[in-house]
């Protein structure tokens, strides 16, 4: 069987070798990492399953994989945020899902706020911390500079 490829579906790009001598990527990881070097200019469009699709995995094994690029910095934050959303970073737990989804529909919390609300919720400061802190270690606080001070 053969198939013929039109010269406009026919995409010339280059990745760096140096992605299969990272340690600590899978093959996954690469691939993903390969999909998404083919698709710039469109990956801001590209959904998850579609990523999923093109690396030939299921979307939990490429938001595993996406999650590690970013862990390496080899994808931005926020590429991975808009391709899977919060809901979907097992990274996270649901305190620090919840603390997340409050903070977007009030964005111009303050700390003294948002530790006030910890009497209301039946959570200790602490809790509220160690959300923060969770929150900003992968890269989701980028949008609350105030709120990422308080994590530190």
């Amino acid at each position: 069987m053969t198939t013929e490829t039109s010269p406009s579906s026919i995409r010339n790009f280059t990745v760096s070798t140096e992605i299969f001598f990272k340690p600590g990527l899978d093959i996954y990881s690469q691939m993903i990492y390969i999909v998404l070097s083919s698709c710039t200019a469109d990956s801001a469009s590209l959904t998850l399953s579609e990523v999923a699709g093109k690396g030939r995995m299921t979307p939990k094994q490429a938001v595993k994989a996406m999650q590690s690029l970013v862990d390496q910095q080899l994808i931005p934050h926020k590429l991975f945020r808009k391709m899977i959303g919060e809901f979907q970073d097992d990274r996270l737990s649901w305190a620090a899902k919840g603390l997340l989804t409050y903070c977007k529909e009030h964005k111009e919390i303050t700390i003294a706020e948002l530790l006030m609300l910890s009497d209301q919720s039946g959570e200790d400061e602490h809790s509220i911390r160690k959300a923060l802190s969770e929150l900003y270690r992968n890269g989701y606080l980028e949008e609350y500079p105030e709120l990422g001070k308080l994590a530190n």
